[in-house]
């Protein structure tokens, strides 16, 4: 799915598995702004290790959910000579920010070498086009496989264990690992969701409906909701001022709905200002979610944002089938972007 002039998600219907022609060479590392869990890496000086490089940015579901399986192998093959660098390329304007990836780095576990991409030099250099995308670099520093997509992790790590053979280790384990993810970690459902990543700013926002119009653009509107919505559209209460990127809420009270038919419902959220707590509350189908509220809410719906992050809102067992999302936001500030689904 594009989701922006030079990038697109890949969730796990779209994932596939490639050989490289040994000839490629893995490009420079400079290009990064900060190094986070560890000192600037060069290539030159990975020469001998087996190198995974994981292309991923810390709002997007699909390069969440691939996590619990980098941390595995880096912490599995560490000492036979494996090295993972997760090299973190924004989306949205705030994943630029070096503070603001340390500390989702941090809160999502991450202790192997994050590259802080900010200005997309490595994206551009590696030839990449999706998150999350997987690089495997042999002892020679040739770019071997290239994996786009969550899924086939089987297939990933038994590459990890040929290129380590091939460095001349005869100590590489053969069994693979079965990492459990929590919250926006877990695993997809069974079943593709019928509802798409939807974005909420004005340049890619589709989907969206009202009972005065289409979104607008610059300053705050007040927006009267729609009537009713079908599948997959949303609408807006209160009142709003709308951007390329994102919805900002201009006074408290504001809701946002959205009917989808999903497992999970995450809402990309972020304040005005850092340090800010906004409070929300969240209704499927009318009442309290109950058990099936996300991680970042309660069964009452009551949870509250503290950072510029994805947050999962609903978690539902069982089958997925058609709901109606509504999040009530109790404070101003708020700044939403994109939903996604699983």
């Amino acid at each position: 799915m594009l989701t922006s002039s030079y990038s697109q998600r890949v969730n796990a219907g779209g994932d596939w598995l490639a050989a490289i022609a040994p000839k490629s060479r893995m490009p420079a590392l400079e290009g990064a702004i900060a190094w986070i869990n560890s000192p600037p890496l060069a290539a030159a000086d990975l020469l001998g290790k087996v190198v995974l490089v994981d292309f991923w940015t810390y709002s997007c579901i699909n390069s969440l959910r691939p996590l619990p399986y980098l941390r595995a192998w880096a912490q599995k093959y560490q000492a036979l000579g494996l090295v993972v660098i997760g090299a973190h390329t924004p989306e949205f304007d705030f994943e630029r920010d070096v503070q603001n990836v340390s500390r989702a780095a941090k809160d999502l576990g991450i202790v192997y070498p994050v590259a802080v991409d900010s200005r997309q030099v490595l994206w551009r250099a590696f030839g990449t086009h999706a998150w999350p995308t997987l690089f495997f670099v042999d002892a020679k520093g040739q770019v071997r496989h290239r994996k786009v997509g969550e899924g086939r992790y089987d297939e990933a790590e038994r590459i990890i264990q040929q290129l380590l053979r091939e460095a001349g280790r005869s100590d590489v384990p053969t069994g693979l690992v079965s990492p459990q993810g929590q919250g926006t970690q877990a695993a997809s459902g069974l079943r593709p969701p019928e509802s798409a990543e939807t974005y909420l700013g004005a340049k890619r926002a589709e989907g969206f409906v009202s009972a005065d119009g289409a979104l607008r653009r610059g300053r705050s509107h007040i927006y009267l909701p729609a009537r009713g919505l079908s599948l997959n559209q949303w609408t807006l209460a209160g009142s709003w001022r709308v951007d390329d990127e994102r919805v900002e809420l201009a006074q408290a009270g504001g809701r946002i709905a959205f009917r989808f038919h999903a497992r999970d419902l995450h809402l990309v959220l972020g304040t005005s200002h850092d340090g800010m707590a906004i409070r929300f509350r969240v209704r499927i189908d009318g009442e309290p979610p109950g058990f099936s509220h996300g991680s970042d809410v309660d069964a009452d719906g009551v949870g509250h944002i503290d950072a510029p992050r994805l947050y999962q809102l609903v978690r539902q067992s069982g089958t997925a089938r058609e709901r109606l999302f509504e999040i009530e936001f109790l404070d101003a500030g708020l700044h939403a972007y994109a939903f996604t689904f699983g």
